[in-house]
């Protein structure tokens, strides 16, 4: 039943005696004023974006993808839903965990509403990005099963960039300048802070050492969860365990960091090359952009994931990160063998707080000027309005004498036989 024929039955009820309602099993008008008033709430997680956010989200979308649009990237609009064999077959555990399923009615398959755009440039770039390197852009809505944090969005508006088929550093170098210039054309560049981390650390660490799987994840949820004290004692039975708790304790200063490995991890070529890797980009941050920076070498929120260079971006010392992003070679394969490819991504909405538009100038045309208006006169507003619209001025031509937006800064009256503004 639709609701307006829920609203007329309701009407058809006349309840004079409440004790005989509830004996009937009718409900009573107060609990079904509160149940119509329950249909219209939103799940947790989920807002309305409204009004001047609205506009400014929009303005943000086409700005920030027009940035990226300019640097060579090419815009994809990939669809919200997918098989999930191909929307999830290279995704992690939390990813499947925060992807809804559904039913293709046509089909029966099992279909996955995206949580994350990134595994659909996989699918992309696999079919149109041939053997050269390929950049992306993209700016979509994605749908999480969970919030992220205890007051994030379930449905946030993701914008991100990604470039396929370059394992140079030049390619993460790219991006980050990319995301610097886009962040400085709405000067939160000062805000900024980066923190860093190489997730092929811990990884080459946890080879060398044979770690189990329990192992591997006992030691990333200490890491997570900072518990030095438990993370010392947890060492103390694994092979290679100082270098682990070393990862912990000094893996914030990469230039202290060697001098506290075993003789076996310095020795590695991988793990040095990861430590190289982060004191270039931390001294091209600094250097180039002047933006603090921070390592963090047991973030490994995106282990799964992730194949090596990874970083957060924080603004205004918020307590979720605005950006993230990091390499992860391989996660498809190609013609030739895996496809490198490296990139990041942010939610915009997250800018609205931000940032302020352009105080606009809103008017509206005088009632009773239009109502006395001849056809002519008439003619000429259309024309004048149209001028002034094209001008960015917001016109509003009012249906009714009270029908007048509430910030309205100007007017548009009738004055010596021609349209004239009126500033309010």
């Amino acid at each position: 039943m639709s609701a307006s024929s829920d609203f007329a039955a309701s009407d058809s009820l006349t309840i004079t005696n409440p004790a005989q309602a509830s004996h009937q099993g009718l409900p009573l008008m107060s609990n079904f004023a509160a149940e119509v008033a329950n249909s219209w709430l939103l799940p947790d997680g989920v807002v309305d974006v409204l009004f001047e956010d609205a506009q400014k989200q929009e303005l943000l979308r086409y700005q920030l993808t027009q940035h990226l649009i300019l640097h060579g990237y090419r815009l994809v609009s990939p669809p919200m839903i997918e098989y999930t064999e191909s929307l999830l077959s290279d995704a992690s555990e939390d990813l499947k965990r925060q992807t809804f399923k559904i039913i293709d009615q046509l089909t029966g398959r099992l279909m996955g509403v995206r949580a994350d755009i990134t595994p659909q440039i996989l699918r992309i770039d696999a079919h149109h990005g041939g053997d050269a390197i390929a950049r992306y852009c993209y700016a979509g809505h994605v749908i999480h099963t969970l919030p992220s944090g205890l007051f994030g969005s379930r449905t946030p508006l993701q914008l991100g960039a990604e470039i396929f088929g370059c394992a140079s550093m030049s390619a993460d170098i790219e991006l980050i300048d990319v995301l610097f210039g886009m962040l400085g054309r709405l000067e939160l560049n000062d805000a900024l802070h980066i923190d860093l981390g190489h997730v092929a650390i811990f990884k080459r660490l946890s080879e060398l050492a044979d770690l189990s799987q329990a192992d591997t994840e006992q030691l990333m949820h200490l890491y997570a969860n900072k518990n030095l004290p438990e993370l010392k004692r947890a060492c103390q039975s694994i092979p290679m365990g100082s270098d682990f708790y070393a990862l912990a304790r000094h893996g914030h200063d990469v230039t202290q960091l060697p001098a506290r490995l075993s003789a076996a991890a310095q020795q590695d070529a991988q793990i040095t090359e990861a430590i190289v890797a982060l004191e270039r980009i931390k001294a091209h941050l600094e250097d180039q952009w002047q933006c603090p920076v921070s390592i963090d070498i047991t973030e490994l929120s995106g282990y799964h994931y992730h194949t090596g260079i990874v970083f957060n971006g924080y603004i205004h010392n918020e307590t979720q990160p605005l950006v993230r992003g990091g390499r992860f070679d391989g996660m498809q394969r190609h013609s030739e063998g895996t496809r490198e490819a490296t990139g990041f991504s942010m939610d915009i909405s997250r800018l609205l707080a931000h940032i302020s538009l352009v105080t606009a100038r809103i008017a509206v045309v005088d009632y009773a000027a239009l109502s006395r208006a001849d056809s002519n006169a008439k003619q000429a507003l259309t024309a004048y309005t149209k001028t002034l619209r094209d001008a960015g001025v917001r016109v509003t031509v009012p249906l009714s004498a009270d029908d007048t937006p509430a910030n309205a800064t100007h007017r548009i009256v009738w004055d010596n036989d021609t349209w004239q503004l009126a500033a309010l």
